[in-house]
């Protein structure tokens, strides 16, 4: 397991738009809250990994989503976070993940409007490769997605009921859950929770949003795209919290990619959105952090297409016998 360290601010109370820099405003915050999850973004197979660690974790005794007194989730982590705060036990999370995927119904079986994946990671790179700043990527990046919506909004329906089918309930959990989303318009965060008057399934949908993939997502009369767009994993929404595990399904992926892959967006650590900084910021703050990254046999399984559907039951798999080796290491205060 790799293993980082630190805290900031607990995000509690109404949805709220942030930016890097409000985020890291309170410099020496009180450590106040005992566990906090984090689950970061990786495609299908990331979601996969993660629901396959946090079912192994638990079969070595270690119940994360019993443990956990918050849960972040970004991108496909935010379909993992509502899976896992759903109450339904991670032995039969992993099953549902390691059976046939169902249709929802009434869906329409032709596939949406899209555009070429190549074209779409060419214009991320050079997205990534202009910016000068964390907010100048994350409206550039919001740009490309509100630009994409005149090809890919007709598919914006088939799109919510296929997440809508991932989720075990469409209701917000009783027990403290943040996902993850940005502004389309300004580049800001937004974390939305039970009490931001926004629906579940319209939140995921916004966080799993990745320009030039899938539409954007209108809420409450904005544009929303992928919470990874600011950061894959937002680790620094722990602010606060003693105890902070990571899972992150990029991590140790990133630049190791075959061409032809998306290998992620460029982000400096002095912007401070790379998980690298995230993770050092909350260990100054006084939490212990421990990040748990796919091993040899699962990076293997995942495949290079993180995307890819057929990863998924391999990944997940591959994430039980990781996540029952991982119990001996996570550790809390």
């Amino acid at each position: 397991m790799s293993q980082f360290h630190e805290p900031l601010p607990p995000t509690g109370g109404k949805a709220q738009s942030l930016t890097p820099d409000s985020v890291r405003q309170t410099s020496q915050p009180q450590v106040a809250h005992n566990v906090a999850l984090i689950l970061g973004g990786g495609g299908a197979a990331g979601n996969a990994w993660e629901i396959g660690i946090i079912a192994g974790l638990a079969e070595a005794g270690f119940d994360m989503a019993e443990a956990a007194d918050l849960v972040v989730g970004t991108s496909a982590g935010a379909t993992a976070a509502a899976q896992v705060r759903s109450g339904i036990p991670a032995v039969d999370l992993l099953a549902s993940v390691l059976s046939p995927p169902v249709q929802p119904v009434g869906q329409n079986r032709e596939r949406p409007p899209s555009l070429p994946m190549a074209t779409v990671f060419e214009r991320m790179r050079a997205i990534s490769a202009a910016a000068t700043s964390a907010a100048d990527l994350q409206r550039a990046m919001g740009a490309f997605g509100l630009e994409s919506d005149s090809t890919l909004e007709p598919g914006a329906g088939q799109r919510r009921a296929v997440v809508a089918a991932r989720l075990p309930s469409h209701e917000w959990p009783d027990r403290p859950m943040i996902v993850t989303a940005v502004d389309a318009h300004t580049g800001e965060l937004a974390a939305f929770n039970r009490d931001s008057g926004v629906d579940l399934v319209d939140a995921v949908t916004a966080s799993t949003a990745l320009p030039g993939l899938v539409p954007t997502v209108s809420i409450n009369g904005t544009r929303y795209i992928d919470g990874g767009v600011r950061s894959s994993e937002n680790a620094d929404l722990a602010s606060g919290y003693a105890n902070v595990v990571v899972l992150a399904p990029l991590g140790g992926r990133i630049g190791t990619l075959p061409e032809g892959q998306f290998e992620g967006l460029r982000r400096p650590p002095e912007w401070g959105t790379d998980l690298a900084s995230q993770v050092e910021a909350l260990r100054k703050q006084g939490s212990h952090v421990e990040v748990i990254t796919p091993d040899a046999d699962s990076r293997a399984a995942m495949g290079t297409n993180q995307m890819d559907p057929a990863a998924r039951i391999p990944a997940a798999r591959a994430g039980f016998a990781q996540g029952k080796q991982e119990a001996a290491w996570v550790t809390f205060r």
